[in-house]
């Protein structure tokens, strides 16, 4: 039954990072027209690095597997080195849709996952049936 925690709860992290991104994304949207605003971003890896740098470990069952466990926290910060006009507004219309439309396809394969899941624990209960 651990697996099933384990992995449900790796999906909830990735929905949260989801979650996270798509604020960001649409604050940017919103404040497009605002002078000086400065994007923001998540960013999920610069978080990895940092929790990685600190020596974190992992249970590993071979000697051959990376020295990290999972960390799923995410980290928003603002983008002030890019300026796209002359408002000094460093939102770029172009990007931010990209962005938007891939981490909807990023949360809806997590929610598909996480279904997949709990169709399987279902199963079980009824037995099988």
């Amino acid at each position: 039954m651990e697996i099933y925690g384990g992995t449900i709860n790796l999906l909830e992290k990735g929905l949260d990072y989801s979650s996270a991104k798509g604020k960001a994304i649409s604050q940017n949207i919103a404040n497009v027209d605002t002078p000086n605003y400065k994007t923001k971003n998540v960013n999920f890896k610069e978080v990895f690095s940092d929790e990685k740098s600190k020596g974190i470990e992992a249970y590993k069952t071979d000697s051959k597997h990376l020295d990290f466990t999972h960390s799923t926290t995410s980290k928003t910060f603002d983008v002030s080195n890019l300026r796209y006009r002359q408002d000094r507004n460093g939102v770029d219309m172009d990007k931010e849709q990209a962005d938007l439309a891939a981490n909807q396809i990023y949360n809806s394969a997590l929610i598909e996952r996480l279904n997949g899941k709990f169709n399987s624990l279902q199963s079980v209960i009824k037995g099988g049936r």
